[in-house]
């Protein structure tokens, strides 16, 4: 029982590693549709990018952001990691998806059943396991992107956490972060917060005596999960550090504030607040369309244009107007 003040609302956003950022920014912008809604650079590397996708508003729940590091060794997808990434569609757009990604050249497993629903599993161009599962689910779609909104994807579905000892990750997720056990077969054991729809899930599989996950392109560097402001967010470490946790300090992202800790299996937490969000340097209807730095990089803005690629975003196409609605 969580005897803490403080609750998960759900999953914030996902980070993983890339190689190419072009061949990241067709891959997501442009195969899977999802909005550039944030350009920036890696805070502590900031001769690299730091690249947010996710609906039309970057609204927590939808993004996934990369480091793309072209010259970084290959991961190895195993133990002690987030091995799969799934992102929420809605439910008659199965059939699109399957075309669209036959039409992309992406190869992806024989559609299968999971909880009821069906799920498409591929990977992306660095190795990056991803799902697509056809759920009902009431998000808007994003309406600017690469294909029609009535088929776009909502954001996340869920994330797949493979852990040696599944019973010690489920013991926080429950006792200290608010997750509840919702349903469990196959080997996994699903987790819901919040209202424990599409993007408020979590499914632990346990991965005894595999070999552990080592970082690198094509790997998940960290999940983050909502809260809805600091004070939540202040709670929350102070009761994760009082079990002994290793917690940061707050950190500021500029778009949120995060706090990080490894949970028992390996895989590095952040806890991030959904304030201010990514309209805060930028208008809305602009987002990911401009290089944005935090004041302290400012000054170096003239080298980091010149040192980082540029990057063309995929334009919208007739296409757009039709689908689903």
């Amino acid at each position: 029982m969580n005897t803490g003040s403080a609750k998960i609302m759900g999953i914030h956003h996902v980070t993983a590693i890339a190689g190419d950022p072009q061949r990241n920014v067709d891959f997501y912008a442009g195969t899977l549709g999802l909005r550039m809604v944030k350009k920036t650079v890696n805070f502590d590397d900031p001769e690299t990018y730091h690249l947010y996708y996710g609906d039309g508003a970057g609204t927590p729940g939808t993004i996934m952001t990369f480091f793309p590091w072209g010259d970084a060794r290959k991961g190895r997808i195993g133990a002690g990691q987030l091995v799969t990434t799934s992102f929420s569609i809605p439910a008659d757009s199965l059939g699109y998806w399957t075309e669209r990604l036959v039409e992309a050249g992406v190869r992806f497993e024989k559609p299968r059943d999971r909880f009821g629903e069906t799920v498409l599993t591929f990977s992306d161009p660095d190795g990056l396991r991803v799902e697509l599962v056809a759920a009902q689910d009431g998000r808007e779609g994003t309406a600017d992107g690469t294909m029609p909104a009535g088929d776009s994807v909502r954001g996340f579905h869920h994330v797949t956490l493979a852990v040696e000892d599944a019973d010690r990750t489920a013991g926080l997720m429950t006792e200290t972060l608010g997750f509840r056990q919702t349903e469990e077969a196959e080997g996994r054991t699903r987790f819901a917060a919040g209202d424990g729809g599409p993007g408020d899930l979590v499914d632990i599989s346990g991965a005894a005596g595999f070999p552990r996950g080592t970082m690198g392109v094509g790997a998940v560097h960290h999940v983050a999960f909502r809260v809805p402001d600091d004070e939540a967010q202040l709670a929350m470490r102070e009761e994760v550090a009082a079990l002994g946790y290793d917690v940061t300090p707050v950190l500021d992202r500029n778009y949120f504030r995060s706090i990080y800790f490894r949970e028992p299996g390996g895989v590095l937490f952040e806890i991030a607040t959904d304030p201010p969000g990514f309209a805060v340097d930028e208008p809305q209807d602009e987002l990911g369309t401009h290089l944005k730095l935090p004041p302290w990089l400012e000054t170096r803005r003239e080298r980091l244009e010149e040192v980082l690629p540029p990057l063309h975003l995929p334009t919208a196409t007739a296409e757009t107007t039709g689908g689903n609605e």
